[in-house]
This record gives structure tokens, sequence and C-alpha cells, in this order.
């Protein structure tokens, strides 16, 4: 029986969770590309040296380390902060708004407007689909922290993408 090989397998797990693991800090960093690219670089270069102290499954301890990393980048942040026009033809919207579809810049730039925490809350609750306990866990908080974040980031979403001047940009 061979060792695994930790560098392999790591390397392995980067290439295969990347794209998803990017959606999730892309979403985090409220729709900024080059800020969700260098949040899960710093994040991978980190998990890469402490590889060897996690335990179980990588991908939850990633997806805990960028909601966190984000959060601290947010709080932290003292560079001047503009606006990047979108390059990209914005895509299809999803459904679940009064008045039919809302296009998804509309939800980013919404969740862009939460405090860094109800963000990390409700992308791991609802874009990763992870349980209130797993949620909790991965930004160390309580359970309880997480339902009333959840309560209230869905509640200022819905007060926001229901306000057409706030959500046209």
């Amino acid at each position: 029986m061979s060792a695994i090989d930790p560098d392999s397998e790591f390397a392995d797990f980067v290439a295969h969770r990347s794209t998803a693991l990017l959606r999730t800090a892309y979403l985090l960093c409220a729709g900024d590309r080059a800020a969700a690219e260098d949040l899960l670089q710093d994040v991978l270069e980190r998990v890469y040296a402490r590889r060897g102290r996690v335990r179980g499954d990588l991908e939850p301890y990633v997806r805990s380390a960028l909601a966190n990393a984000s959060a601290n980048r947010w709080r932290t942040r003292s560079r001047r902060v503009t606006e990047t026009p979108m390059d990209a033809v914005a895509e299809p919207g999803v459904g679940g708004h009064e008045g039919g579809v809302v296009d998804r810049d509309e939800v980013t730039r919404a969740l862009g407007t939460l405090p860094a925490r109800m963000r990390a809350v409700l992308v791991l609750r609802f874009f990763d689909d992870l349980s209130e306990a797993d949620t909790a866990a991965a930004l160390g908080i309580s359970t309880g922290t997480v339902k009333s974040q959840t309560a209230r980031g869905v509640e200022r979403l819905r007060g926001l993408l229901a306000a057409p001047d706030l959500t046209r940009g």
C-alpha cells in the first residue's frame, strides 16, 4: 500500500472544486470577480500551508476560511472602493421575485449592500446549501445567530429587490 501524497491530494481538490469555490467567493465579494479571485487564492495558500492539520474533508474548511477571510477583508479594508463595470452580458434571471424574474446582477448588488457576516450566512445557507448547524460551525457562530442573520438578511434582500430604483444600478 502506498501513502497518499498530500500535495497531489491538494492539487486534485483545487482542480475539482476551485470553480465552485470561486462562485462562493464571488458572492462573498459582492460580485467583484478580481476580489473573489484574490480571496480564493489567499485562502488556498493559507489552507495549503495548514493542510496537514485539517481534519476531515477540506471543502468545509475552505468554505469557512473564505467566509471568515471575506468578513475580515470587509472590516479591515482601508483602500478606496470603486465600482467596476461589468464587461459581460447579464446572466438570465432567477425566479422568486414578486413581479417575475430577478436579474442575477441585481441579487449580487443587493448582497453587496449587506454586512459581510450577514452576506456570508446567506451565501453559505442558500448558495452553498449548508444546514444551519454547518453554517454556524463554518463561521464560528451559534445556530441562533445563523437563524437571526438569515431572517434579517432575507428580509433586507426582499426590500432591496422590491425597490426598483435601488437595483437598477
